[in-house]
């Protein structure tokens, strides 16, 4: 594993080219997420964009850097959208991400996401209770190693730690705090951070963990002056538009 500081410096690095090159991040998402995401790839330096209307998806994704396939909202207009994006990605060789949303909650969500994970994600970001769902058994050890290895993707498990390996490298991340919990969106932005990584660096882990460790470390930068989610939900974008090397070498809570 990088060293602490190696790993900052990689992810400040990420983050300056996200700045220099503003890639655009195509995001099939769920209502209640996209504004705040479209403000989360923004703070970020990236460029968000959100239809999913049949007559311009095609040319929307194909001139896009990477996509998010988000499964919040699951009703035919998004599924059909999905379907078409991801061909036009496969055709291009584009990055993409796979945020699996409540599959725990609906078998039909489950059965469409496993259908997805087939499709080849570049990476995949879900919390604990989404894990068994889309790859059976339980996330505990090595667990999301070994399906990241036999899925040829990464996997990023998120939590109170998150857990982000491609099956032969694994490192786990501290950075955050319990005020992102409470704003709406919170994962899913975080999702498409991911993607605005992976637009600008070809290594998938490291970009996965460039992500969410800039997010983590602009929660704990945001948390230290807010009393609640209200205000916190505002100035994680404002920490996240100035994050810097600095404050990244002084944060980043990262062990194997």
């Amino acid at each position: 594993m990088h060293a602490p500081v190696e790993l900052a410096d990689i992810v400040a690095d990420i983050l300056a080219r996200i700045r220099d090159r503003a890639p655009r991040v195509h995001c099939i998402t769920n209502t209640v997420a996209q504004n705040y995401t479209a403000n989360m790839l923004l703070a970020a330096g990236a460029a968000p964009s959100m239809t999913i209307s049949p007559e311009e998806i095609v040319s929307f994704v194909a001139s896009a850097d990477a996509l998010l396939v988000n499964l919040g909202t699951f009703d035919a207009e998004r599924r059909g959208a999905v379907d078409v994006a991801l061909g036009a990605v496969q055709t291009a060789r584009m990055p993409w991400v796979l945020d699996p949303v409540f599959i725990e909650r609906s078998p039909g969500r489950a059965q469409f996401a496993r259908g997805l994970l087939a499709r080849g994600p570049w990476a995949v970001r879900l919390n604990a209770a989404e894990f068994a769902p889309l790859f059976g058994g339980d996330p505990a050890d090595e667990a999301a190693s070994r399906v990241a290895q036999a899925c040829a993707t990464v996997v990023a498990l998120t939590g109170a730690i998150d857990i982000v390996t491609d099956g032969a490298r694994r490192v786990a991340i501290a950075n955050g705090d319990p005020l992102m919990g409470l704003v709406a969106g919170m994962g899913c932005a975080g999702s498409a951070l991911v993607c605005a990584a992976l637009a600008v660096e070809t290594d998938t882990w490291l970009a996965t963990n460039a992500a969410l460790i800039a997010l983590g470390v602009a929660g704990e930068v945001a948390a230290q002056s807010a009393r609640g989610p209200g205000r916190f939900a505002s100035w994680i974008l404002d920490a996240l538009h100035s994050l810097d090397r600095a404050t990244l070498r002084a944060r980043i809570k990262v062990s194997r």
